[in-house]
């Protein structure tokens, strides 16, 4: 193998280890040649091979980059970033909410019901959980049956159950077009092959659901869309609907924002019989607290409860104890409350900052799509925004397929200061008024 391959392999390891992060810059290739007393054309090929491996990006009068969306598997988001403004993935946990979770941990200080809880969890033993989650999921009129309730560790391993039950390996799962990152790593570690379906405004198209290869079941997030922030109509799930029925498949329905428009139910109550509903308490309450939901139709719920034993993707009683706690005595309820109130809050801040720019976004929801000026590539906007010390998710995370990336990025609101997040705001919207060429590094 010729040497510059080696070096790009070393090069290509740091990256995927995270030791060369996403917008970082790489030294000049005369510098860089000199580090490692290789000639100047060796380290030339070394970033063209980089660059050739999808991992970096060349900017005429720049330099080179390390790439923020490298080709094939994409980044989950689901880890904090180190930048000093994260508005890459949402974490929202309002001030003084660890006062009110920590009244209801009282109880479990007792060591009677502390005993209890550390031992392991029978079916019996989630009974008082069941009822209690009952209404914290209730929506717009749909309560679910607390018999009908599964738990498992946290809502990523409720995807995974709900996939791993509904698809078997080698099979076809739909998914929209644009689509929670997650899913794509769960799909490729069970072998599932995931079929991307056209979408609207108004969300996934009947029509590309129809068409679409034979699948078994459909992933859908029809309220407060990750990364799109749109809600679907009612006119537009009732159609949908119509379609599943048609194909006779089972509906994956991720609710995980669901609690920010509580005026809008679950496609549980058009398609009651093969939709399974998901969420979770990450962003209810706070990211630590891990406890993910999983609503099933009857004739489903034996499958779905063997995917979550054997998958090793079950709760554990402490913290299903702790958040029975929460949801009995209405700290969850009043936090959610809260959180809808912060949510409006951080949308009318964004609406402020980012005025005159073609931003989606429900006026409820946690994050927002940034379409970017023509002058803009999304892969080099958040290599800039990364220097100004801001993390936000390219476009093409969001993607499935190999399709054209969109230009455009998905910013998450919830995690900063209202203040912070004010200023981060306006300096990207300094950032996309000006060029690449005016962000471009000393």
């Amino acid at each position: 193998m010729e040497d510059y391959r080696l070096i790009a392999d070393q090069l290509a390891a740091d990256i995927r280890a995270g030791r060369l992060r996403p917008g970082e810059r790489l030294p000049p290739q005369r510098p860089f040649a000199r580090s490692r007393n290789i000639a100047n054309s060796t380290a030339a090929r070394v970033y063209g091979e980089l660059i050739r491996r999808g991992l970096a990006v060349g900017e005429v009068g720049r330099g080179t980059f390390v790439r923020a969306a490298p080709p094939g598997p994409q980044p989950i988001l689901t880890e904090p970033s180190e930048a000093r403004v994260d508005l890459e993935v949402n974490f929202p946990v309002l001030p003084g909410q660890a006062d009110m979770l920590a009244a209801g941990m009282a109880r479990l200080q007792r060591p009677d019901v502390l005993a209890a809880s550390l031992r392991p969890l029978g079916r019996s033993g989630a009974a008082a959980a069941r009822e209690a989650a009952a209404p914290l999921l209730a929506r717009a009129g749909w309560t679910p049956e607390p018999e009908r309730i599964l738990f498992a560790g946290n809502g990523r391993q409720a995807i995974a159950a709900a996939l791993a039950a509904c698809v078997p390996a080698g099979e076809r799962l739909g998914v929209e077009e644009y689509t929670y990152p997650v899913v794509k790593g769960i799909a490729a570690h069970l072998g599932i092959t995931l079929v991307p379906l056209a979408m609207d405004e108004d969300g996934l198209l009947p029509e590309a659901l129809a068409d679409a290869p034979p699948l078994r079941a459909v992933y859908l997030q029809p309220t407060l869309h990750n990364p799109l922030g749109m809600t679907t109509s009612p006119r537009r799930r009732a159609q949908l609907v119509e379609t599943i029925r048609a194909s006779d498949l089972y509906v994956v329905e991720d609710a995980i924002y669901g609690f920010l428009r509580d005026d809008v139910p679950p496609l549980a109550t058009l398609a009651p019989e093969r939709t399974i509903v998901l969420d979770s308490m990450s962003k209810r309450l706070a990211p630590g607290l891990t406890l993910g939901f999983a609503v099933a139709p009857p004739a489903f719920e034996q499958r779905l409860a063997s995917a979550l034993r054997s998958g090793a993707w079950s709760a554990a009683r402490f913290a299903l104890d702790a958040a029975t706690q929460w949801m009995a005595d209405g700290t969850a309820d009043a936090i959610g409350r809260a959180k809808r109130a912060d949510a409006v809050e951080r949308q009318r801040i964004r609406t402020e900052s980012l005025a005159g720019f073609t931003v989606r976004a429900d006026p409820r929801a946690y994050h927002c799509w940034w379409e970017l000026p023509d002058h803009w590539r999304a892969e080099t906007f958040v290599a800039a925004a990364a220097r100004l010390g801001i993390a936000i998710a390219p476009g093409a995370a969001f993607t499935v397929g190999t399709g054209r990336a969109p230009n455009a990025v998905r910013l998450a609101l919830g995690t900063p200061s209202h203040r912070a997040l004010s200023d981060a705001l306006d300096l990207l919207a300094a950032l996309a008024r000006g060029t690449p060429e005016d962000a471009a590094p000393e």
